[in-house]
């Protein structure tokens, strides 16, 4: 028989959230996949946890799951832990799971504490419907491609960030998503645990008026789209069209400006198109 990969939720901050029953399955199986055997090693030497490491990590993943699903078919049963929260989100974890499906290796869940959900709960903003984008894109296009498409969401939008990037995202955020209300959340239950909750535009303001620069991860949770003066399907093929046209002035190709709108209207792409390339 297989083994068993148990996905383990660790302290995002605080050991004190380390649970029993994750002590206990650590101290259980046959070797941990980490995401970076110096971090976890620090873990495991808090709670007296002896177990064999193996490197899986974003850049590692191909060449180390042949040999962890290897172990797991030969009986041993392993974990599976991110440097904090639970694998799987935002996490490479999420493949080496996928894997182990397609094996027919059984999978259990350990759960922990998890940034995104923990930020929502405090941030005041709706929590009963909600979308969760991680780390927005680093390429422009696909940056702008993903606030296009959660622009007219009516959820609570999460997204993660690094505080290098966080002037620069509030700045798109702001631009293409209009004056919001956002919670900024950092270092979560750790000594320096902070948030901040305030309007897009009023997190840009202090920023700018205090000269500090962001430190630590953040979280961002920002309210969803109201259901008023937002192009949806009742919008009419003009609104579409003009929609496109901002697209194209933001460097959209018109065919791709074009998808965009009929996205989230009830137009064809050809039909916006077709105007669009018209009225140029």
């Amino acid at each position: 028989m297989s083994g068993i990969l148990y996905v383990v939720g660790t302290p995002i901050g605080n050991l004190g959230d380390f649970s029993q029953r994750a002590i206990d399955t650590l101290n259980s199986v046959d070797f941990i996949a980490a995401e970076d055997t110096r971090v976890t090693i620090k873990l495991l030497n808090k709670f007296n946890i002896k177990k064999p490491l193996i490197s899986y990590h974003e850049h590692s993943k191909s060449q180390r799951a042949d040999q962890i699903i290897s172990k797991l078919l030969d009986g041993e049963n392993a974990a599976i832990v991110s440097d904090a929260g639970m694998p799987c989100i935002s996490d490479p974890g999420e493949k080496l799971v996928d894997i182990c499906i397609e094996n027919n290796i059984d999978v259990k869940i350990v759960p922990g504490p998890t940034a995104a959900v923990s930020a929502l709960c405090l941030s005041g903003l709706n929590t009963s419907r909600f979308a969760f984008y991680g780390f927005l894109s680093t390429n422009r296009k696909s940056r702008l491609d993903t606030l296009l498409e959660v622009k007219n969401l009516p959820l609570t939008l999460i997204f993660y960030e690094a505080p290098h990037k966080l002037i620069s995202t509030l700045k798109d955020l702001l631009k293409h998503l209009g004056d919001r209300k956002i919670t900024l959340v950092k270092e979560l239950t750790k000594i320096h645990e902070d948030f901040q909750r305030t309007t897009i535009s009023g997190a840009l303001n202090f920023f700018d008026e205090t000269g500090k620069s962001p430190k630590g991860e953040y979280v961002l949770i920002v309210d969803g789209a109201k259901a008023t003066n937002n192009l949806d399907n009742s919008s009419t093929l003009t609104e579409a069209v003009d929609f496109a046209k901002n697209l194209v002035k933001e460097g959209f190709k018109p065919v791709d400006a074009a998808k965009q709108a009929a996205k989230i209207t009830n137009h064809k792409k050809n039909e916006i198109y077709s105007l669009l390339i018209l009225e140029k």
